[in-house]
């Protein structure tokens, strides 16, 4: 706010709003507007500026386009919980520049130069400290595991975050420096997975540096690249787990070029586990409405093609609507529709507020639609072998547990339920 009220933007009045945007939006630069996609990239949900468009709206916006992350142009992903601060207002000035209450002597300007203007941010506000985290590390280490910190901030940032974070809640006077085989800060992600810029030792507790041609272990270093990582502790591709919490900058990069392992931590996944047990009772009540539905609408439609087959004097599919007269049939029609009319009111408002205890704009972060995964959950499936809400998780578990995934249904595979092929 106070980098872009310093240009003459009108920003006093804006608020932060943690309900307003979720991760795994999709922001539209070109139109002001922020999307919910589903995994294929068809898009179910629009908010311009800060008001909700109607399903109709968003038909005609979108009916014929599918988002492409690789129009960086147009789409931006919010990838991080920084992004999210970012939309929150970029929205919020989308309606300003719609309402003329952006001064004209900024001159012409449209969503994309809006968005344009950089944000600060000062994350040393907000570091929520985890005690398990140094502990989930440290069952880790002392398991033979190499532990490596690879970071963008510079030395001075990282250490006084990192003593704040760990030092009170590691044992014996034990300071977080001790947990790492390795530490690489300013580097410059994602270059750092594929280009390889110097190397320089950081040699003082104030952050001078000397130039530096080779790592070895228990240094602090500046800059460097994956490779230089893996050279020097003699550790390739799939025998390293990179950890991190923004998909294309950590885990998707270091998943396509060098194939290491990656888990993605996603801190609102704990938000919304608590939702999805809350709406339990109220998904089964709604599941079980539209099951009733499939079942009455495979009757009408059995009495319409048996209608349909008579005029060729063929039988219908079933004994039952074969053996009913025309009249018969007509009226089994008319009360279907009518059943099915009064289940869809019942449908209707449950679909309508499905996710709501997550969020009541944007529904489930994992989700787009009752069915089907959001996009962001599209991109973690493609990038991310495991992921989980915060690093301390694999305090529950013992430093030698092997995770595997579980079991990838197929639409053909064969269940207790099923009726045919």
């Amino acid at each position: 706010m106070a980098n872009l009220k310093s240009m003459g933007f009108p920003v006093d009045d804006l608020e932060f709003d943690p309900d307003l945007v979720i991760r795994g939006l999709i922001m539209d630069k070109v139109k002001g507007n922020l999307v919910k996609a589903d995994r294929f990239g068809y898009i179910k949900r629009v908010m311009h500026g800060t008001k909700m468009l109607s399903t109709r709206a968003v038909s005609e916006i979108y009916g014929r386009e599918l988002v492409d992350l690789r129009k960086e142009s147009t789409w931006e992903f919010l990838n991080t919980l920084f992004s999210v601060s970012e939309a929150v207002m970029f929205m919020q000035m989308v309606d300003k520049l719609d309402q003329g209450l952006v001064p004209p002597e900024l001159g012409p300007l449209d969503y994309t130069g809006l968005y344009n203007s950089e944000i600060m941010a000062e994350p040393e506000r907000f570091v929520e400290p985890d005690p398990e985290l140094p502990l989930a590390l440290l069952d880790q280490k002392e398991a033979g595991k190499k532990l490596l910190l690879i970071t963008n901030s510079d030395y001075l940032y990282t250490n006084k975050m990192m003593n704040h974070a760990f030092n009170r809640f590691l044992p014996n006077d034990m300071g977080w420096r001790d947990l790492f085989e390795m530490v690489i800060v300013s580097a410059r992600k994602p270059e750092f997975f594929q280009i390889s810029h110097p190397l320089y030792e950081v040699v003082t507790n104030d952050g001078l540096m000397r130039p530096c041609f080779k790592a070895t272990s228990g240094g602090l270093y500046s800059g460097g690249s994956a490779q230089m990582v893996e050279k020097s502790l003699d550790i390739h591709g799939d025998e390293i787990l990179y950890v991190g919490d923004h998909i294309f900058t950590d885990v998707s990069q270091s998943k396509v070029h060098l194939r290491w392992r990656t888990a993605l931590i996603c801190r609102e996944l704990e938000d919304e586990f608590e939702a999805l047990i809350q709406s339990h009772v109220q998904k089964e009540k709604l599941v079980t409405l539209i099951q009733q539905k499939e079942i009455v609408g495979d009757l009408f439609n059995q009495f319409r093609l048996a209608l349909q087959r008579r005029t060729n004097s063929r039988p219908a599919q079933t004994v039952a609507a074969t053996s009913m007269n025309d009249q018969e049939l007509t009226e089994s029609m008319q009360k279907s529709l009518i059943v099915m009319q009064r289940l869809d009111e019942k449908i209707a408002p449950l679909m309508e507020s499905d996710g709501d205890l997550f969020n009541k704009r944007w529904g489930w972060l994992s989700r787009a639609g009752l069915w089907d995964k959001s996009h962001l959950t599209r991109q973690i499936e493609k990038y991310a072998d495991i992921y989980t809400s915060r690093v301390s998780n694999f305090l529950h578990y013992t430093p030698f547990m092997y995770f595997q995934s579980q079991e990838q249904t197929l639409a053909h595979d064969v269940h207790s339920y099923s009726r045919g092929q």
